[in-house]
């Protein structure tokens, strides 16, 4: 049988564990998310800034690579990828990764409680290939190395206080982290064709300066189903980088962004256009999305990527490629484009993160409309409108 149909067969012996988690508002769906009608309907022709969007939705341009921030004297990083929002007195602060080598580093811009720019600045230089990341509940962001050996770094997003590296989570070529505070472990992808998905269990909660890191097990060939975690020998992952120091580990193909919530951790891989779904409680690994498992054709969803939810319940999967999209995938298990970004094919989407109250989206296209790879020609985006909650 080919990829298609074996994924199939297994799908549908696993969806039912989906209906834990975020999927709990819902009937489980009887598979991975499906093509479907969006609940925001369909997009609307493009906007003075490239954007299409639904009904209702408006988008502004935040910031540009090598510009100044409106209102500010800070110059806009380039390659902008990974993101998040923090609240911040009356308003709330969007946090942008720099995916550029030695340079690297995340900046930050303020808001005012109108959405008004209030600063700009940087909030961690001198780091390399800065990809995605991941905010933790006591209110920094996670900034990760995207390299070989790469690092962790835990940064303040108010500013005044210098990044600093948290190397004990492990060395090795890290996308994304999120955060459980119920099991109090820190989850983390791998942007490796044959990468693993790992957890980082801090000897304190909230201090990740010390404490275990550990990778996913699975029988082998095994896709959905029942996992286990076990220790790794030497995070430092030299000489023996880390996704091999374990052989009962299972693989992931291209590792990329990582979200958390009630109980459920959802992860993507690149490399196959999927979304996991891992269930905390009872330790089992299922499919959210699979291109494999849509009629051929007819997948909305491709070049998988960053992902960011809502209290709501709904997930956003931005693309690296593909059509340029954010696609919302619904608790009911429905897969729609929600936004898309035209004239942009050689970028990509990156850093999606709803503002505290959830009426605001941000989001970058890394390089946008010149497509250079130095990510000269990056974009920061922000739509409003009438976000299910």
């Amino acid at each position: 049988m080919d990829r298609r149909t074996v994924l199939r067969a297994t799908a549908a012996g696993g969806a039912a564990a989906l209906a834990g988690g975020l999927w709990a508002a819902a009937a489980a769906p009887a598979q991975p998310a499906q093509p479907g009608p969006g609940p925001y309907g369909d997009l609307l022709a493009a906007d003075a800034n490239g954007l299409q969007v639904p009904a209702g939705f408006t988008s502004r341009v935040i910031a540009r690579s090598g510009q100044r921030v409106a209102g500010t004297s800070y110059t806009w990083h380039p390659a902008p990828d990974g993101g998040a929002c923090f609240p911040a007195g009356d308003g709330w602060i969007y946090v942008s990764n720099s995916e550029v080598p030695l340079v690297g580093g995340a900046s930050a811009v303020r808001f005012a409680a109108d959405g008004a720019i209030a600063a700009a600045y940087r909030i961690l230089g001198g780091t390399n290939v800065n990809c995605a990341g991941g905010p933790t509940p006591w209110g920094t962001w996670l900034s990760c190395e995207e390299v070989p050996l790469g690092r962790v770094f835990e940064t303040w997003p108010a500013g005044g206080r210098s990044g600093e590296e948290r190397t004990r989570m492990g060395r090795f070529k890290h996308e994304a982290a999120a955060c459980d505070p119920v099991r109090r472990v820190v989850y983390l992808t791998e942007d490796e064709g044959d990468g693993c998905f790992y957890r980082f269990v801090p000897d304190t909660w909230g201090d990740l300066r010390t404490g275990r890191v550990q990778v996913l097990c699975a029988p082998d060939g095994q896709v959905t189903g029942p996992v286990t975690w076990r220790d790794l020998p030497d995070r430092d992952g030299f000489p023996v980088p880390t996704r091999y120091q374990v052989a009962a580990a299972q693989t992931f193909d291209g590792g990329e962004g990582c979200w958390y919530a009630d109980d459920t951790c959802w992860f993507t891989t690149k490399g196959d256009n999927r979304v996991w779904a891992y269930d905390a409680v009872n330790q089992r690994l299922d499919l959210a999305y699979d291109d494999s498992l849509v009629p051929a054709g007819a997948a909305p969803l491709t070049g998988v990527d960053n992902i960011t939810g809502t209290a709501g319940g709904d997930l956003y999967v931005a693309e690296d490629g593909g059509d340029m999209e954010i696609n919302v995938i619904t608790p009911a298990g429905v897969v729609a484009p929600f936004v898309r970004l035209l004239g942009q094919s050689e970028s990509e989407i990156t850093g999606p993160a709803f503002s505290p109250d959830g009426s605001r989206l941000y989001f970058s296209s890394q390089r946008g409309t010149s497509g250079a790879r130095a990510g000269t020609g990056g974009i920061t985006y922000e739509v409003r409108g009438p976000f299910r909650r």
